[in-house]
């Protein structure tokens, strides 16, 4: 538990942690535009997403052990790369790299959950799990704040001890589990699809706000992925063994959790972003300051994720994540009302961060937990799914927040958050009509 918690902490903490340190990275490459800059985020949410589903059902076939054990090592050269990196192109090209190690751990750590431990202990073990993505993506803002006060280079630097040590443990600790021999290899086509889907929309989401919503690369992009993303569901319909398998689908819960982790995440990306940029740009907060400013929000995932099993086990799935999705919208409606010009973070900031961390505590762990409703053979595609779902939902809040917050004014961080209410609802709204008819 502690090795495949620890893989995926590090995996998804570096999706957020980089965040707070862009202007200080910025002003180590002089001469370099903001623009620019921003491909360290980029890069990574791209390739992340694009690979999460092709890397998981690769790992059914190859050895998920093997899969999350290459995932390490790759993922913890590249964080050393980056932490060395003498140009903003060699960071770039490292984050893109460490990105494919993530995707490569991600699915594959809840993949071997499953075989780990005896059924009885799933929900909890998958709670933790969860709860510790959960917990990674409300901390990154706060850790990185803390590191970029030594060096930027210490947000990559730290992974590399942390892999050594799992990579050491995984290899002695983890049961190998792959299906077995003979099993149809995925099919290539379908795999290829689902990539240049993932990748052109996560592509034009994030150049959207840059190049202009009606621009012709947007729109050709956009264009692009769908015509990718039609392909995709052509050789799931009719391929032998395609890379996302119609059965996945064939249960509510499933379905309901890929949508409502969509939603959910959009609106979570923008709660993340959108508290760090508000403090420092509006209220003039040091990265520092900020990002300890918003710690009361993991603090609270982790009280919540720690009992994510007592609470499924009491309440079932759905009504836990509906509580958490309304709480994420109450957070953004508290904050219209509340936040202002004039700095007053117990007043305005503070209670709306209580809120979100009830929402990531609660929310992630049921949603991510519905790979376990899919037959063991399908649990590591079922996890690349869900973060699939994940990573374009957080991209498209990304994107969001930047074209309607062109400039830090109070009016554009009041219109991301309506965005984040109405994502919270949404997410609510998908989870309660199709949830299971009979509760077993």
């Amino acid at each position: 538990m502690a090795v495949l918690g620890a893989v995926a902490f590090m995996a998804q903490l570096d999706f957020f942690v980089v965040n707070v340190a862009l202007d200080g990275i910025g002003q180590s490459f002089p001469g370099t535009s903001v623009a620019s800059v921003s491909w360290i985020l980029s890069a990574y949410a791209i390739v992340f997403a694009a690979v999460l589903v092709p890397a998981g059902r690769i790992a059914d076939h190859w050895g998920r052990k093997k899969m999350l054990l290459s995932g390490v090592a790759l993922f913890t050269l590249t964080s050393a790369v980056a932490a060395a990196a003498p140009s903003l192109g060699v960071l770039v090209g490292a984050r893109a790299l460490q990105a494919v190690g993530a995707a490569m751990i991600v699915p594959t750590s809840l993949g071997l959950l499953y075989p780990s431990f005896p059924k009885r202990q799933h929900t909890l073990v998958v709670g933790l799990w969860a709860g510790v993505g959960a917990i990674a993506a409300s901390a990154g803002p706060p850790v990185g704040g803390l590191l970029v006060t030594l060096d930027w280079r210490w947000i990559f630097l730290i992974n590399v001890p942390v892999g050594i040590a799992t990579l050491v443990a995984g290899a002695l600790l983890l049961p190998e589990v792959r299906q077995p021999r003979g099993a149809a290899v995925p099919d290539a086509a379908s795999a290829l699809a689902l990539l240049l889907a993932v990748s052109l929309l996560v592509l034009a989401t994030v150049q959207g706000p840059g190049w202009g919503w009606t621009d012709l690369r947007t729109v050709a992009l956009f264009a692009a992925a769908a015509l990718a993303a039609a392909a995709t569901v052509e050789r799931t319909l009719r391929a032998k063994a395609p890379v996302i398998e119609k059965q996945l689908f064939a249960g509510r819960q499933f379905t309901a959790a890929t949508a409502a982790l969509f939603l959910f995440s959009a609106g979570f990306a923008i709660v993340l972003l959108s508290t760090a940029l508000f403090m420092q740009e509006v209220w003039h907060f040091s990265p520092l300051r900020a990002g300890v400013s918003i710690a009361p929000a993991p603090l609270t995932s982790i009280a919540f994720a720690m009992n994510a099993g007592p609470i499924q086990h009491r309440f079932g799935r759905t009504a836990p994540a509906v509580t958490g999705t309304l709480a994420m919208a109450l957070a953004a409606g508290y904050w219209i009302a509340a936040v202002h010009t004039t700095p007053d973070y117990w007043g305005g900031m503070f209670p709306g961060l209580i809120l979100v961390g009830l929402a990531g505590g609660l929310t992630q762990a049921p949603l991510f937990a519905a790979a376990g409703t899919l037959a063991p053979e399908r649990a590591t595609t079922g996890s690349a799914v869900l973060n699939m779902s994940q990573q374009i939902g957080s991209g498209v809040g990304v994107a969001l927040l930047v074209a309607l917050t062109p400039q830090a004014t109070t009016t554009g961080f009041d219109h991301a958050w309506s965005v984040q209410a109405g994502a919270g609802i949404a997410a609510a709204g998908a989870l309660l009509a199709l949830r299971p008819r009979h509760t077993p």
